[in-house]
């Protein structure tokens, strides 16, 4: 049933059936992985973009590939290689000739004209490659030959990294890191997933997703996360955390201003109310408490606050200092 426009409690239900419905689709193909599942559909219904990090083997690729299907969206793989240039990704103008035999210019459009993007590998590319699709990401259209490009809608990057093998890497700066609303670790199955795994992936033919929602009720839906309405106080907490992971602040703990050498910006505050916002919606709820702003803490601040050498020397991460941070505000 496609949703309605009004801000309204059916509409609300609508969402939060739909996202049931995502949910039993997605995990007919990936065994586990429920909180990774439930933040990449939080990035996508607050139109963000995510950033997937874990070792080779753990279905990064099958998960993007899975919600693509489960949301009859268009989807597109860009292997990221060191040789691959910005035009490979958005596309670039050919010459044609027409039957009378005059020639003129055509876009001839890239794989980044989807709707779910996969950018696997995204740190084997150059930085002028990698700013190619992180602008594209950001303005949501490709510029050629003077002609605005408009990238299809909607649209969602999913980048993925290994952390393990950083040989011949070009990391991410943090000022393109900060294009990313989340940042999300995937960890190895339990026992249990991985007994799973194997049994269903080495009995025969895999399950495929059925589409359960539409691109119109996608963007209708991204529409109503962004006007639930959020109390004063959620919004001041979610400012008050991200304030407190600059080292400069007045209200910056001891141990902010030991370990870290930048804190995180607005954008953080911002990407904290929205998926707290949309938390709330996939839950059934009209409006967001501080425990969402909590839950969205350490794939928001991760990637964006920066530890300096005496966390580095302590074997203190970012994580840990969001933790310690969260800890401190109960």
């Amino acid at each position: 049933m496609p949703p309605s426009n009004s801000q309204d409690p059916e509409t609300l239900d609508e969402l939060s059936d739909a996202y049931d419905r995502l949910r039993d689709e997605i995990g007919k193909v990936i065994i586990g992985q429920e909180d990774i599942i439930e933040m990449v559909v939080v990035c996508l219904m607050a139109q963000g973009h995510a950033l997937l990090i874990g070792v080779p083997g753990l279905a990064k690729t099958l998960l993007v590939r899975t919600l693509a299907g489960a949301l009859d969206l268009d989807f597109s793989r860009i292997q990221f290689t060191p040789d691959l240039m910005p035009s490979d990704i958005t596309g670039t103008e050919i010459i044609q000739e027409t039957a009378e035999g005059a020639r003129h210019f055509e876009f001839a459009a890239g794989p980044i004209f989807a709707n779910v993007i996969l950018a696997d590998e995204i740190n084997r590319t150059p930085p002028k490659t990698q700013a190619a699709l992180l602008e594209a990401m950001q303005e949501n259209h490709v510029t050629a030959g003077g002609e605005t490009h408009v990238l299809d809608d909607p649209f969602f990057v999913l980048a993925t990294q290994n952390p393990i093998e950083q040989e011949g890497t070009y990391p991410l700066p943090e000022a393109q890191l900060d294009r990313f609303m989340l940042n999300v670790w995937l960890d190895y199955p339990s026992f249990d997933q991985e007994v799973e795994v194997v049994r269903s992936t080495t009995a025969g033919p895999q399950a495929t997703p059925e589409p359960v929602m539409s691109a119109d009720e996608l963007r209708q839906y991204q529409t109503f996360v962004r006007q639930i309405p959020v109390a004063d106080n959620v919004i001041q907490y979610a400012v008050q955390l991200v304030s407190r992971t600059r080292p400069e602040s007045e209200n910056a703990p001891e141990f902010i201003t030991t370990y870290l050498s930048y804190g995180a910006g607005p954008r953080a505050s911002q990407y904290l109310v929205l998926g707290a916002k949309t938390l709330a919606a996939l839950d059934g709820r009209m409006t967001p408490v501080e425990a969402d702003v909590r839950r969205m803490a350490i794939p928001v601040l991760r990637h964006r606050i920066v530890p300096n050498f005496n966390a580095e020397a302590e074997n203190i991460s970012a994580v840990d200092l969001i933790d310690r941070l969260l800890d401190a505000d109960r």
